[in-house]
């Protein structure tokens, strides 16, 4: 019998403007699902909570510096590379220019998404954010 798999733990940020429009960025080039849009952030380290971690990757990732981000959902996916835990964070403040300190490109977006392929571990939160909005969501396709 084989061991179980063991979750990464992930935090994300749903940054969100004023007008109500999502930060998305592309998956940089080397990573799995390279190109595919989701939302910023990055894996746990050892001792650090869902902000910490939020903040770090953000930074690294960004060059934004978030105020407070509090989990919002916590959902799984298991891709063929890795089983996550996704830890959700809505984040309205933040600091700092953005650079896209890996190679990808970044899009603010309203619903329905005008970017795709969107990575398969964000509909669930997509559908959330839609249903908020009063629109629907079906799999990268809103109506």
């Amino acid at each position: 019998m084989s061991e179980p798999r063991k979750y990464t733990e992930v935090a994300v940020g749903i940054l969100l403007r004023a007008d109500g429009a999502m930060l998305l960025s592309t998956r940089p080039p080397g990573k799995p699902y390279a190109g595919y849009w989701e939302f910023p952030g990055g894996k746990l380290e050892a001792g650090e909570t869902v902000e910490q971690a939020l903040r770090r990757e953000l930074i690294e990732e960004l060059g934004v510096t978030i105020s407070a981000a509090a989990v919002w959902k916590v959902t799984e996916h298991d891709y063929p590379h890795a089983l996550v835990r996704l830890h959700w964070c809505k984040v309205w403040e933040w600091s700092g220019d953005f650079e896209m300190r890996e190679g990808q490109s970044m899009a603010w977006q309203q619903m329905p998404l005008t970017v795709a392929p969107v990575l398969p571990g964000a509909y669930p939160v997509l559908e959330w954010l839609a249903e908020e909005r009063g629109l629907a969501f079906s799999r990268g396709v809103e109506v």
